[in-house]
């Protein structure tokens, strides 16, 4: 089970205090960008990563209307992975075409969207799937266990495609739902607030231990 710090700011400084905080503990950081017509939220741009001095590999988790339109932000900004919410896509297949051109991409499914929404033919170009856990926009939600319902239908899915998506989810993820959801067969998850409080390192031996 990987443990993906998520950075939800729009304080460019705490952005970049952050992404310093993770340099040398971590290979990953996740980003996530909110454009207030999503959700009633609005963070950094990616593209002010641009400038940016980082060893992390960078996820940006693209809560936006369109997400087509934000894949050269990120890239921009030095994306390793772009992950899109597929509620505001015209076309899957639109998105990740265009983001493999340049990188890995990733669908991330919201809380009340169901599994079936994704678009399965598709699904052997994608490197992630990104499940909400709690209603995507917002930091500092209570996990919704609805979710392992969803982990339990993408896991057999994936089997039965015989497909290599990994799966991550992310909201409110506490130390004992990381253990459940290792065992449900969740590959990834990505915590905020909670571990970046304080000292991350210790913050993941507790989380990994």
């Amino acid at each position: 089970m990987i443990i993906i710090p998520s950075i939800l700011t729009n304080d460019p400084n705490e952005l970049s205090l952050l992404l310093s905080k993770a340099e040398d503990i971590v290979e990953r950081v996740q980003i996530d960008v909110v454009d207030h017509k999503f959700a009633d939220n609005l963070t950094v741009d990616p593209e002010i990563l641009k400038t940016a001095k980082t060893s992390l590999d960078l996820d940006f988790h693209l809560m936006v209307k369109n997400p087509i339109e934000w894949i050269d932000h990120c890239i921009q900004g030095g994306e390793h992975r772009i992950i899109g919410q597929i509620e505001e896509m015209e076309s899957q297949k639109a998105f990740v075409e265009k983001v493999i051109t340049e990188s890995k991409a990733g669908l991330a499914v919201d809380l009340p969207t169901p599994i079936e929404k994704l678009d399965q033919e598709i699904l052997s170009k994608v490197n992630v799937i990104l499940l909400m856990s709690v209603k995507a926009g917002w930091g500092g939600q209570e996990f919704d266990l609805e979710v392992f319902t969803k982990i339990e239908k993408l896991d057999k899915l994936r089997k039965e495609m015989n497909l290599k998506f990994r799966i991550c989810v992310d909201g409110g993820i506490t130390k004992k739902l990381v253990d459940d959801m290792e065992k449900a067969g969740v590959d990834e998850v990505a915590i905020g607030r909670r571990i970046l409080e304080g000292d991350l390192k210790e913050n993941l031996k507790l989380f990994n231990g």
